[in-house]
């Protein structure tokens, strides 16, 4: 297409159409769903999200896709795009007046803000059934890590608390216009219907954040600002103590944690 693409929105259009129906498959779309797309691009992927769900909501921040765009919404009245930056969007506001059963996420996703925009997600608290997102093939290594891994971070435990992960499969970065750097992946993110009670959602993300605010060091040195004695106490259920690292912690021990020194 003719379009001059912008490096500062992380714009990689996917040119390839049956990649195109084997994301829309895999997402298995029921009927009665809204579907939030975020950068939309071309509309490639938009019109076959189009054909499987009620209703899609795109937000789109290049205003030179207008045109585009709007010609593709003339063709599906289920269609509405937002000319926005999706991070500063209120989306519940959004999507208010639309009626649905279930609320998905499909996407490929501009990679420079793929964090942000599940921060923004869960933050504020979007009741998102599902996501199938394309994200760097080495941020879904992050999503998917177990601890004692070198991809094991925040981000892993913050998404593990909220998500049942799963990668779908691989994709080439030949099938972008123009090609990335790198190759990419498909991953689902389900929210998970039992999570174990967190006493404090906002000191759990803090304590996270904090355990592996410097990467190289341990428990002990991170946490400094807090109660040592019944983080200690919590490790030593675990065979564990102060030396540990953040990435050796698996998510219920963060929670175990969290939730002793709320009490």
């Amino acid at each position: 297409m003719d379009h001059k693409f912008k490096k500062k929105f992380g714009q990689n259009f996917i040119k390839d159409n049956t990649l195109i129906k084997k994301i829309v498959s895999y997402a298995a779309i029921d009927k009665d769903s809204l579907v939030i797309e975020i950068g939309p691009g071309a509309g490639a992927l938009t019109e076959e999200l189009c054909l499987s769900s009620k209703y899609v909501l795109a937000y789109e921040i290049d205003l030179d896709l207008k045109d585009k765009l709007e010609e593709l919404k003339k063709d599906n009245n289920n269609l509405e795009i937002i000319f926005d930056d999706f991070l500063k969007r209120d989306v519940i506001k959004d999507i208010k007046k639309y009626d649905y059963k279930h609320l998905y996420v499909i996407s490929n996703l501009p990679y420079y803000i793929t964090t942000p925009i599940i921060n923004k997600i869960i933050t504020d608290k979007i009741d998102v059934e599902k996501l199938v997102i394309m994200v760097q093939k080495e941020v879904a290594s992050r999503f998917l890590a177990k601890s004692n891994s070198r991809d094991y971070s925040s981000l892993t435990v913050f998404l593990n608390y909220h998500f049942d992960i799963k990668k779908l499969f691989d994709v080439s970065r030949n099938v972008f216009v123009p090609k990335p750097n790198v190759d990419s992946s498909v991953v689902e993110l389900k929210r998970k219907k039992d999570k174990i009670n967190v006493k404090d959602i906002d000191f759990f993300y803090k304590l996270v954040r904090d355990s592996f605010r410097f990467k190289r060091k341990n428990i002990k040195n991170n946490l400094n600002g807090y109660n040592l004695d019944k983080i200690k106490e919590i490790l030593e259920k675990y065979n564990l103590d102060l030396t540990v690292r953040a990435e050796d912690l698996d998510l219920d021990i963060f929670i175990e944690i969290c939730n002793n020194l709320c009490n």
